[in-house]
């Protein structure tokens, strides 16, 4: 399996993930609604069964004392509803659970009515010659708040799996650059002996009777080792920042690379200043610009044109490394700065994700794709701020 299906099984997992989720809020508001519509049921019940006592109690019939302390218990025993009776002719009768600052205002009163009329119609009591009377009636407090309830935990839900991801997210990422670090530092230490043995027999070339072009090509190889060990070390630690000609820098590394490069490659550099000088870690930044033209000649298997440009702009310097390979999908735009993400058979997914984290750690830049498609191939955007 290739690492495209792998991104495509990781990906229906996303989905699969999603919909179980989306499964258990569906399912978690179906039961609160359940529950409300339930409760509803069970108050409308105990309304009628309190219009038809209030209705018995002011009809014409004899009842036993008895009877008639039964009914008052069922007329008294709502405490929690809010009720308003009402005659015919809109006289206020009784009022329950209301409060008495709204009692005390008719402009409330009649506000409070309203809304009433608007959740369910009163209930109709036929008191015979005494007339008619109208129950109004809303939800109880209770009620009310358990309407809400299902909003309310699919938001406890949402925060607690939002909090649960960045907490997890950020917890792997420390142990993936620990870990990267510690590899880092410990290739840095393996390589550095070989590269002292590597320079003293440079040395004795230089002073036999040989052709020096080829010992001077490795000297410069040799020098780019030590300053890879160099960077190596660096990763994990602060690296100081100095000042220094951030076209210089880019101008020489892009050099060195055009002889390391296919010839089919046309590699370019180009600035519109000479010199803009700002605070900065030469073998790191060298680094970053020496690993995105690799990844576009890797992109357009060397062949084809990478042109690195630097636009010294009023607050910022914007570097610029672009290709003309086949570009690659959006979302793999932010993907690729992902430690251990890769496209390639036998990459190992660092070197964007240790750039990322030479750029926006350690210089407060960013770096991101500008565009890629398969036209004009792929544009990979530095910002460091002067």
């Amino acid at each position: 399996m290739n690492r495209f299906d792998l991104l495509k099984n990781r990906n229906l997992s996303k989905w699969i993930g999603f919909l179980f989720a989306l499964l258990i809020f569906g399912a978690t508001v179906w039961f609160s609604n359940q529950f409300v519509r339930q409760l509803k049921v069970e108050e409308q019940v105990k309304m009628e069964t309190y219009a038809k006592a209030v209705q018995l109690m002011g009809s014409d019939e004899f009842l036993s004392s008895d009877t008639q302390n039964f009914l008052i218990d069922i007329a008294n025993g709502n405490t929690t509803m809010p009720v308003i009776l009402l005659s015919e002719t809109g006289e206020l009768n009784s009022v329950l659970n209301i409060p008495e600052d709204i009692q005390n205002d008719s402009v409330k009163m009649k506000n409070t009515i309203h809304r009433m009329t608007q959740i369910r119609e009163p209930i109709l009591i036929d008191l015979g010659e005494f007339g008619m009377q109208y129950v109004y009636y809303e939800n109880s407090p209770l009620l009310t708040r358990l309407q809400y309830y299902p909003i309310i935990l699919i938001l406890i839900i949402i925060l607690f799996v939002y909090f649960s991801y960045w907490y997890f997210k950020t917890l792997k990422n420390t142990e993936q650059s620990y870990l990267w670090a510690g590899m880092a530092k410990e290739t840095a230490h393996q390589i550095g002996t070989p590269l002292s043995s590597l320079l003293g027999w440079v040395e004795i070339l230089k002073m036999e009777e040989v052709n020096q072009e080829p010992v001077l090509e490795i000297e410069k190889d040799i020098y780019r080792l030590n300053q890879i060990t160099e960077r190596f070390s660096k990763i994990g630690s602060l690296p100081e920042l100095q000042p220094a000609n951030l076209i210089e820098v880019t101008e020489t590394t892009v050099n060195y690379l055009k002889n390391r490069v296919s010839k089919k490659v046309d590699l370019r550099f180009n600035s519109d200043k000479e010199e803009v000088r700002i605070p900065l870690n030469t073998a790191l930044y060298s680094w970053v610009i020496e690993n995105l033209v690799k990844n576009a000649v890797d992109a357009m298997q060397n062949k084809g044109a990478v042109n690195v440009y630097v636009t010294d702009e009023e607050r910022q310097v914007v570097i610029s490394v672009a290709d003309t390979g086949p570009g690659m999908p959006k979302k793999l735009h932010k993907r690729i700065f992902e430690p251990g993400f890769t496209t390639k058979q036998r990459g190992w997914g660092l070197g964007l994700s240790l750039a990322k984290r030479i750029i926006e750690n350690y210089h407060k830049g960013k770096i991101f794709v500008a565009k890629s498609d398969k036209e004009s191939g792929t544009e990979v955007k530095i910002l460091l701020k002067k």
